[in-house]
């Protein structure tokens, strides 16, 4: 009881963005660390793959990012709704600062994934199920940028960009369950939470050291989004006024 209530005093954006701002250079340092060290762990110690050869380690990039692509969708789909349903102002700016990074792991699936399909299907696109709805998903987090930034009332802007994600969180199941669906050249799903992994542990190690990365950056990234957002919303509260008035101090 105790622990809930502490959580939802955050909930505040003043509370918020000092919280956020305390975690953030953690985050970065956790990201650096877990990416060097799940790239070496990928490239160096992982063994080489029996039919793909060396071409198969652009995974331990393209997996996690596409698994984050999906999973931030889900997050700013989520915390839009909850911003709507409940007028929740921290959950709608934690929606807008999250788009951004979700579109950035989107694109960073689809390039990655180009380039593994190159030497694997010799072709750098196929108009795939996995492929396609990935690219559906890319429009879709553009489409939601692009709709709350193009309303000037920023309540309005929320509820639209709420409804927008909320129906577009039906891609997200289409993008996982593609493969089982349709007949695709896409290969099935590379950790199955109801069977053991058949890949190598080292491989294994590599792809969860890199989604700890990911998910780091993502936390870091999207809480700086956040605190900016915060600023820029909150300009006429007292405790922003008196921040600003503390860091001109400081410069002077």
């Amino acid at each position: 009881m105790h622990t809930t209530i502490r959580l939802f005093t955050y909930a505040a954006p003043s509370r918020f963005y000092a919280l956020a701002g305390r975690l953030t250079p953690w985050l970065y340092a956790l990201a650096l660390l877990g990416a060097a060290l799940g790239l070496y762990i990928g490239f160096f110690v992982a063994p080489t793959d029996a039919t793909q050869g060396e071409s198969y380690r652009i995974i331990f990039i393209h997996v996690p990012a596409a698994w984050m692509s999906m999973l931030l969708y889900l997050a700013m789909a989520g915390w839009a709704v909850m911003g709507w349903a409940f007028n929740a102002r921290l959950a709608s700016m934690v929606a807008r600062a999250l788009a951004p990074t979700g579109a950035l792991f989107t694109v960073m699936a689809l390039w990655t994934g180009a380039l593994w399909g190159k030497p694997t299907w010799g072709t750098w696109w196929v108009w795939d199920a996995r492929l396609t709805s990935e690219l559906i998903l890319l429009f879709l987090y553009l489409g939601y940028i692009a709709l709350v930034e193009s309303i000037d009332d920023t309540r309005r802007a929320d509820h639209a960009g709420a409804l927008l994600a909320l129906v577009g969180a039906v891609n997200v199941p289409v993008i996982y369950f593609s493969v089982r669906w349709w007949n695709t050249l896409h290969q099935g799903a590379s950790i199955s939470m109801t069977a053991a992994p058949t890949m190598a542990s080292t491989m294994l190690a590599a792809l969860l050291v890199m989604t700890m990365a990911f998910w780091a950056y993502a936390f870091a990234v999207v809480f700086g989004r956040t605190r900016a957002i915060i600023l820029e919303r909150e300009a006429d509260a007292e405790w922003v006024q008196a921040l600003a008035r503390d860091t001109s101090k400081e410069t002077a």
